[in-house]
């Protein structure tokens, strides 16, 4: 049996809102899953992604095939580079404690990334209601 790692569309019309499932790869987009693993809200700014990495991780290692989003996701949350180093771990090239020293310094990082844009984009969004002109139509005297 295929298995895939794949979104499940929810959410209303032109209100997407996805859950991250594994799938065997015959079942339909909004049918029978095996396993949830996260949520992806693409409304936000930046996207909400909430995954399971243990869950994940255990899932790649089984053999599930993500899908070219999912796996865009995975890379994102840090999941697929967490897989390559316990690769490495596996073949003798480091130690799990370096590999997961790795892991926290890149995942700090890249947090600090996410925590800017956010404030990037709330800092945007305040700043045109303040500064945006009030459009009011002139009067013509009679």
């Amino acid at each position: 049996m295929a298995v895939k790692i794949r979104l499940q569309r929810h959410g209303s019309k032109k209100r997407p809102f996805y859950f991250i499932v594994v799938a065997d790869a015959r079942a339909p987009r909004d049918g029978k899953f095996i396993q949830k693993i996260g949520t992806y809200n693409p409304l936000t700014v930046p996207a909400t992604v909430q995954i399971d990495r243990q869950k994940a991780l255990e899932w790649l290692h089984n053999g599930a095939q993500p899908t070219d989003t999912v796996r865009r996701i995975l890379s994102y949350k840090g999941v697929l580079f967490l897989k390559h180093l316990l690769r490495g771990v596996t073949l003798g090239l480091f130690d799990e404690a370096t590999a997961m020293q790795k892991f926290q310094v890149w995942h700090e990082e890249h947090e600090g990334k996410i925590r800017k844009k956010q404030e990037d984009a709330s800092r945007d969004r305040r700043g045109s209601r303040r500064g945006a002109p009030v459009h009011r139509p002139e009067r013509r005297p009679e």
